[in-house]
């Protein structure tokens, strides 16, 4: 009996401790990419190792798992993919390293929260999302992404001054913080913002690009293979020195694997597992998390410092996320919900029980005589 109830009791814990774990393995992987670029990795280089180390590791998943549900490959599909594979990997990662270089990793962590506000900004703008100001949901994403923008806008323009942590004296004489850092951090946050906006419009074409091809973990390995491909192009150009692509046993080897492997191939999976059952809402509102683990291992790790500024509007911008996914689960609850009126029974429906940008979810369809057939539409997010 009472190994039933432990049973029944983790069950219940099993999509809380899978969410919290992988915002450590993230909030990992801001650290060790930080480690290696400020020992001198090219980051062009880190993308083509990091995307090369997700397609090896999703490769066998995806041919064995999805032999049989892997859909033709079509003109416009590979077109997206390439465009896919452009954004994220090249775009996102490339600007956000950048970024990275000249602000901090918690820095970095607090303004990717703002992706969600500028998903459903691009959303509106190319039609995938829906605004009715007269509904209260819509007007919470509103102004939680009003609210957004303004904690970014507040970090870009006011550093204010170091906040001294309880360990921060004991790490302040091996401060990594470089004098570039300080004059750089309205250009860094800058390309921290890039990033975010090719992180978003990357969420939106996925998820039109997943209802042609949907084969979660082939289309993943593919984004990816075709990253390294992009990026491998981009790095030789940029760097033509031989000793950029030598790696040891270090965080130059460290970073790619872990950031491959743990960012975005584990990440795929537990991300899609929790989603398939709790939906998309839930695994983003755990976002800041990641932001408050970073900022802690940054300060004793790395002995970053961490400013007023950065304080301030990492708390406005958690406050705008929310905001953001308290809209979004209404969307959720809504779009769950069954019609039960005798007329609307007589019309066939398509209900979608998740909507959001890279989700796991089911459709329900609903015909005439009441009976319903649900089919798998599948989404499945690239893990920053």
């Amino acid at each position: 009996m009472a190994c039933g109830q432990f049973g029944v009791v983790l069950k219940k814990l099993k999509p809380y401790l899978l969410v919290v774990s992988l915002q450590f393995g993230t909030a990992g992987m801001y650290i060790i990419s930080m480690v290696t670029l400020n020992h001198g990795m090219n980051r062009f280089v880190l993308i083509v190792y990091r995307n090369a180390a997700a397609a090896l590791f999703l490769a066998p998943f995806a041919l064995v798992l999805e032999r049989t549900t892997r859909p033709k490959m079509t003109i416009s599909t590979f077109l997206h993919i390439m465009v896919l594979g452009f954004l994220e990997p090249i775009v996102d990662q490339g600007f956000t390293y950048l970024g990275m270089k000249y602000t901090s990793a918690s820095f970095t962590s607090a303004i990717m929260n703002a992706v969600p506000s500028v998903t459903f900004v691009i959303a509106v703008i190319f039609r995938v999302e829906s605004v009715k100001m007269k509904e209260v949901r819509s007007q919470a994403k509103v102004i939680g992404t009003l609210v957004t923008f303004a904690g970014a806008m507040l970090m870009t323009v006011y550093k204010g001054p170091v906040v001294d942590l309880l360990w921060s004296h004991k790490t302040s004489s091996h401060s990594s913080t470089t004098t570039s850092t300080d004059q750089h951090w309205v250009t860094g946050t800058v390309f921290i913002l890039v990033g975010c906006v090719a992180w978003s419009c990357f969420y939106v074409l996925q998820s039109i690009t997943v209802k042609k091809y949907p084969a979660n973990i082939s289309l993943s390995c593919l984004i990816c293979l075709v990253g390294a491909l992009q990026g491998a192009v981009v790095a030789v150009t940029v760097e033509r020195r031989a000793s950029a692509w030598a790696v040891g046993w270090d965080s130059r080897l460290l970073a790619p694997l872990y950031s491959g492997i743990i960012g975005s191939g584990i990440a795929y999976y537990v991300q899609g597992l929790v989603m398939k059952t709790r939906g998309p809402v839930f695994v983003t509102a755990f976002n800041p998390l990641c932001m408050i683990i970073v900022s802690i291992l940054g300060s004793i790790i790395l002995a970053e410092k961490l400013h007023l500024g950065s304080i301030i509007g990492g708390v406005i911008i958690v406050f705008g996320l929310y905001s953001v996914v308290w809209g979004k689960s209404k969307d959720y609850c809504k779009s769950s919900a069954v019609p039960s009126s005798p007329a609307m029974k007589d019309e066939a429906h398509e209900l979608p029980i998740s909507n959001g940008s890279a989700t796991n979810g089911t459709k329900l369809v609903i015909d005439k005589n009441g009976s319903d057939q649900p089919s798998q539409m599948q989404y499945m997010t690239v893990q920053k």
